[in-house]
């Protein structure tokens, strides 16, 4: 087992921890990938703004038939508010996200030849993509280096003790010097599904986590404790048995 860090581990030991946390994820989950369904950059770029507080499998269940409609970035960038809306109603804030897409069709058009840029610089230029959504849509593309932070990441960093920031590009700073850049988008992918699998928001199955000995369990320790405490006391039916 793996010592756990304590307040005064360097550096370089956290950047072992953080590869070695990231090998375990990797070994246990090698098939590790985005869940988001889509076959061209244009596709992509809608689901990750179509992702934003939605889950992927909601998302998953709109696109088939927004994709149908809307087959390319010239169809988007004159589609109707009001009809868009109706289609992405179930991923929520689909008025914002509307407007997002449409602006962003636009300025593919106006600027980029109607291609979706690769460099996360470009992308994050465009109305209604944020730094975030970028980072998703350059890794996936291949085509730019990023380790962008969405909740399950920032969470899951605070936890293991990579970061003590909630700001999520900073969270992406401490990241990105932990790893070396061609371990980003895996590493990134990685994080989300064990987020989404085994360390909850709520109540993480450390049990069966298989990295538990790499972490400190930051903020979720002592819930562990109590509970562990409260099963381990006998029930008053089993006292009176």
């Amino acid at each position: 087992m793996v010592r756990r860090p304590g307040r005064r581990e360097s550096k370089a030991d956290k950047s072992r921890r953080v590869a070695m946390t990231i090998d375990r994820l990797d070994e246990h989950m090698p098939d590790a990938k985005i869940e988001l369904g889509y076959r061209t950059p244009l596709e992509l770029l809608v689901s990750v703004v179509l992702s934003a507080q939605c889950t992927d499998k909601r998302v998953n269940l709109v696109t088939p038939a927004l994709f149908e409609r809307y087959r390319s970035v010239e169809a988007y960038a004159s589609a109707s508010p009001e009809e868009l809306e109706s289609m992405i109603k179930t991923c929520g804030l689909y008025r914002s996200k509307a407007k997002s897409i449409i602006a962003a069709a636009r300025a593919l058009v106006e600027k980029h030849g109607g291609r979706v840029p690769l460099l996360r610089a470009e992308l994050e230029a465009l109305p209604g993509v944020g730094h975030k959504t970028a980072g998703v849509v350059a890794i996936h593309l291949g085509s730019d280096s990023a380790f962008p932070v969405d909740t399950h990441i920032g969470r899951l960093a605070r936890r293991l003790g990579f970061t003590k920031h909630l700001d999520p590009t900073k969270v992406e700073t401490d990241l990105r010097q932990l790893l070396p850049r061609d371990r980003w988008a895996k590493a990134h992918q990685l994080l989300i599904w064990h987020g989404r699998r085994t360390c909850f928001a709520r109540s993480p199955a450390c049990e069966r986590c298989v990295v538990a000995s790499l972490c400190p369990r930051i903020g979720v320790a002592k819930t562990t404790r109590r509970a562990g405490a409260r099963s381990a006391r006998p029930s008053a039916a089993s006292s009176a048995s």
